[in-house]
């Protein structure tokens, strides 16, 4: 099996899936990019942000905070678009990726962030119940432990998306729900910064996710996901905690496999209890029997026959709602437990 890995940003909380993979498709002329399957005579890039304006003032929103935040953006960004057409496809093995994404370097940063942060983690986590190591590894994965957050304008990069065609009305969507985020004063408009797909800070949430999970865990009044690690590190939580994560639980765990299992054992969609699977020649990775029989698991072998197996449990599938990729989530899983 082989995956197709996208771009930081690309998918994040509520964007969908195909969001990560782009057709060549386009036309660039000078400073003005009018988007693809626009009409001859449709709206200008001005009309198109009049027609925001108003929308957003229909809602209740700030005509200060509107106008600010839309003067950030004067014409369709083409270094967005150019990004946004011709995303880089690498299509990577589970070893692969696993090296890509858990090398030495990034497990020592995390190891020196935990310890920086174990206090403040240590803390969210018994307030939201999940695992202090997922929490680590998104924020490892998403940003690299808060160090790349993204340089573009959030305003600016949905409103060029929300202009072109392509995806108008999910990124207009997520434009107005941005300026409602700027109107509760969570972050001024300059400093809404994220990649060029809009995802937002350091856990690279869209702004309809943030307005769903955004947390101000250090009372300063405002959901900072941008600067502020306890609010960062709450977000990430609540996120998981509202998808489902069950307090107490491993997300998985590396494991042997003392017989090749047909094919139609491996996946997410076949689970067995524990003691079920001990039968098929299942062992934890030391090839000891497992401290539990009732609990129901299924097994990942992400490059088939013969290479690396998990067995992954409920809270797997939170962190998959997340970003909907058995990679991603093996990744985070794996990051957090070599640094915590």
């Amino acid at each position: 099996m082989r995956h197709h890995i996208l771009p930081r940003g690309s998918i994040r909380a509520t964007a969908p899936a195909s969001l990560g993979r782009r057709n060549a498709l386009g036309l660039i002329a000078g400073a003005s990019i009018m988007g693809v399957g626009h009409a001859a005579g449709a709206a200008d890039y001005q009309q198109f942000l009049s027609s925001v304006r108003a929308q957003a003032l229909a809602q209740g929103l700030s005509a200060a905070v509107v106008d600010r935040a839309l003067a950030l953006t004067r014409e369709p960004n083409a270094h967005v678009l150019k990004l946004d057409r011709h995303q880089p496809e690498f299509t990577l093995t589970w070893a692969q990726y696993r090296e890509r994404v858990i090398g030495p370097k990034r497990i020592d940063q995390g190891r020196a962030s935990y310890g920086e942060q174990q206090a403040l983690l240590s803390r969210i986590s018994a307030q939201y119940g999940v695992d202090t190591g997922v929490i680590m590894g998104i924020w490892g994965l998403e940003s690299g432990f808060g160090a790349h957050i993204g340089t573009f304008s959030v305003v600016d990069a949905l409103a060029t998306l929300g202009f072109d065609a392509r995806r108008a009305v999910f990124f207009r969507s997520e434009l107005l729900k941005a300026l409602t985020i700027l109107n509760a004063g969570d972050v001024a408009p300059e400093a809404m910064l994220g990649s060029y797909a809009g995802a937002m800070g350091q856990p690279q949430f869209m702004p309809s996710a943030y307005l769903r999970f955004a947390v101000d865990a250090d009372g300063d009044g405002r959901r900072d996901i941008w600067t502020s690690r306890a609010d960062v590190f709450a977000s990430v939580a609540n996120y998981l905690a509202k998808s489902g994560w069950q307090p107490g639980e491993p997300w998985g765990q590396a494991i042997t496999l003392r017989e090749t299992l047909p094919v139609g054992m491996i996946g997410r969609g076949h689970r067995m209890s524990l003691a079920d699977w001990m039968r098929h020649g299942v062992r934890r990775d030391d090839g000891q029997a497992f401290s539990r029989t009732d609990v129901m698991g299924a097994v990942l072998q992400p490059d088939g026959p013969g290479t690396e197996a998990f067995m992954v449990y409920r809270n797997f599938d939170a962190i998959r709602r997340y970003n909907p990729s058995d990679f991603y989530a093996l990744g985070v899983g794996l990051l957090g437990y070599d640094i915590t």
